[in-house]
């Protein structure tokens, strides 16, 4: 069987989960309140976020038609898409080994998929490849 170009290569992990770091990759819109918001007629810009962000400190920008997305919930509590103070329980619980030192924030919904392809997604891979983390949770609003 003859594997496509875009096919994500297997990776061997010969690390527990309990060894391992974890940063969030996100496509629902979360940012920091400080950082400048996605730009709801598209957007393939990330936003990169600190390991000691506060999740109250965060707000959610997304272009998506509300009865696609709704984002009232996800403000309210930002762990639902972003959930970052999970992993540090989890971290604390001995589940996980650490959360990363950065984390990636994007909006969906963006229709320039050219772009992001060939631009966003490489630079999302080589922020993630320099930072700490042994794997990524995807999420998605």
């Amino acid at each position: 069987m003859e594997m496509s170009r875009k096919a994500i290569p297997y990776t061997p992990n010969d690390k527990t989960l309990s060894e391992m770091t974890i940063a969030i990759v996100s496509t629902a819109g979360a940012h920091l309140k400080d950082q400048e918001p996605f730009n709801t007629d598209g957007d393939e810009t990330y936003r990169v976020i600190p390991e000691d962000a506060s999740t109250e400190d965060f707000t959610v920008t997304h272009g998506a038609p509300k009865e696609h997305y709704n984002t009232d919930e996800p403000k309210k509590d930002v762990n639902t898409i972003f959930p970052l103070d999970r992993l540090r329980e989890l971290v604390d619980e001995g589940y996980i080994g650490a959360v990363n030192n950065k984390h990636i924030s994007m909006m969906g919904y963006a229709m320039r998929l050219k772009k992001i392809n060939e631009e966003t997604i490489p630079q999302i891979a080589k922020e993630i490849t320099k930072s700490k983390a042994d794997a990524v949770l995807l999420t998605a609003g």
